[in-house]
């Protein structure tokens, strides 16, 4: 082949290696290059836009590259669990480096890191209750790192403050309060020894009448009792006779005086009735005194026709709790024929167990509430015994209670609560704002125009407030009053459990 024919070929065989290897390299641009383009890229997902993975779980891909996100809660603390597949076949858990960025409503954003375990990658936090939050899942998986978002809201309501207000609902600020520490224990209301009086007729007699029973209140000076004394009727005499000697007396001294004063008579005359009036008047006051220790006015038998009636009156206002007396009976003068009990003031009896005993002080504030009926009151611990009862086993302390209005009632069973020890606790709620949720015990937090259930770990209580250990911090609002009704709101809209 001469040289003229073979040029032509030789040009064109250089320009088609020059072509391809331009070719080549615009291929090989890193501005065309898929994996480059892939490392570039973030998915963003919005709620609810994530599929459901193999194991019921939030299902995220990224082409190739795909995550199931799982809440594992069975027998252990909900944690996150992440599985890792590739073109939908499960990847070794240290196939992927992933973290998520958790956000909740009135708290600070929670980081998640996850390391290899078995065939899942686990979260190194626990994710508490409720699951409503939003997350911000971060993967990096072949040199690319991808990105998607989601959340879920659970145990939550949208309340504006006009509503919250129609329904009683009060929003107060988490924050420290007194807590009293309380002692309960069981007691019995009994009579007040110091205010009972017994009764009994001071002179022997026959009972000729009887005017109250057992149970009935009788008002001081009201006849309780007639008796028929023959004592009585002898002081009258005596009182009597008395007041005629005394009379007699009186007219001769006033005779003799003048008689001295007119030399008439001896002045030993006069002193001799002076002498008789004096002894008169001893006997006249002796009389009347033992009629007055009787209770007896002495001038009534002056004008009494019957003088052997004695009537045995109230020494006080009270209940009537023994009567021994009976028509016609025979009483002897120091027999208790009654007994009356001052019922404005009655005592608490309270049991104390011996490792309770230590607790219990003079003075101490107590309340008191009846375990049958809607009464309660408060007194003051007046007596503590020192000894322990060889059968019982138990001590016994007492408070005084007053009792003008009648409502306590001897024999009743109260419960006592004793104020053992009050201190400041850092967070505490009234115990009106916590409500049953699922198996919590919440309060429901307040975060703009929402309502979300916080679920508490509880510590000291009185009964008016309760000490929150765990689950709402200080200066977080919370709803309080007519709160079920914010519970009962939820349940019917179906926000309790959402996972």
């Amino acid at each position: 082949m001469n040289k003229a024919r073979l040029i032509p070929i030789l040009i064109v065989i250089i320009v088609g290696i020059v072509l391809g290897a331009l070719i080549l390299t615009v291929d090989k641009s890193p501005g065309n290059s898929p994996e480059q383009a892939a490392d570039n890229k973030t998915m963003q997902l919005e709620p609810n836009q994530s599929n459901t993975g193999p194991r019921g779980g939030s299902y995220f891909s990224d082409n190739e590259f795909g995550l199931e996100l799982t809440i594992f809660e069975q027998g252990v603390p909900p944690q996150f669990r992440i599985y890792l597949y590739e073109k939908g076949k499960a990847l070794p858990p240290i196939a992927a480096k992933v973290s998520i960025a958790l956000s909740r409503l009135g708290a600070p954003i929670q980081l998640i890191y996850f390391s290899p375990e078995a065939d899942y990658l686990l979260g190194d936090q626990v994710i508490n209750e409720p699951h409503s939050f939003e997350l911000v899942i971060t993967a990096e998986w072949n040199g690319k790192t991808m990105r998607w978002k989601m959340s879920q809201v659970e145990a939550r309501l949208e309340m504006t403050n006009e509503m919250l207000k129609t329904i009683g609902v009060e929003i107060q600020t988490a924050g420290p309060a007194m807590i009293q520490s309380t002692l309960r224990l069981p007691g019995e209301i009994v009579l007040n020894p110091d205010r009972m009086v017994q009764v009994v007729p001071r002179l022997p007699g026959v009972v000729i009448a009887v005017n109250f029973e057992i149970g009935q209140t009788v008002k001081k000076g009201q006849v309780l009792a007639v008796v028929e004394s023959q004592i009585l009727a002898d002081l009258h005499s005596q009182y009597i006779a008395a007041q005629k000697r005394l009379a007699l007396a009186q007219t001769v001294y006033e005779r003799e005086k003048l008689l001295w004063e007119e030399k008439i008579s001896a002045k030993q005359d006069y002193l001799a009735a002076q002498l008789a009036l004096n002894e008169a008047k001893i006997a006249s006051d002796l009389s009347s005194e033992k009629l007055r220790a009787l209770g007896v006015q002495p001038k009534v038998g002056l004008q009494a026709k019957d003088l052997t009636r004695y009537e045995i009156l109230a020494p006080i206002s009270g209940l009537i709790v023994t009567r021994t007396i009976a028509l016609g009976a025979a009483l002897k003068d120091d027999v208790t024929i009654f007994t009356l009990a001052d019922m404005a003031s009655v005592w608490a009896t309270i049991t104390v167990y011996p490792k309770d005993l230590s607790l219990i002080k003079i003075g101490q504030k107590a309340s008191i509430k009846a375990t049958a009926f809607d009464v309660e009151g408060s007194g003051i611990v007046s007596y503590v015994s020192p000894l322990i009862g060889g059968q019982t086993r138990t001590a016994t302390a007492r408070v005084i209670l007053d009792n003008q209005d009648g409502r306590w009632h001897p024999g009743m069973f109260v419960n006592i609560e004793l104020v053992s020890e009050e201190i400041e606790v850092p967070i505490a709620v009234p115990v009106q704002a916590l409500q049953a949720l699922r198996d919590w015990t919440v309060v429901f937090g307040r975060y703009g125009d929402y309502l979300e259930a916080r679920p508490l770990e509880l510590g000291r209580s009185d009964g008016k407030m309760v000490e929150i250990i765990k689950g709402l911090s200080a200066g977080e609002q919370y709803a309080t009053g007519n709160s079920f009704a914010i519970k009962a709101d939820m349940e019917k809209a179906g926000t309790s459990h959402d996972h």
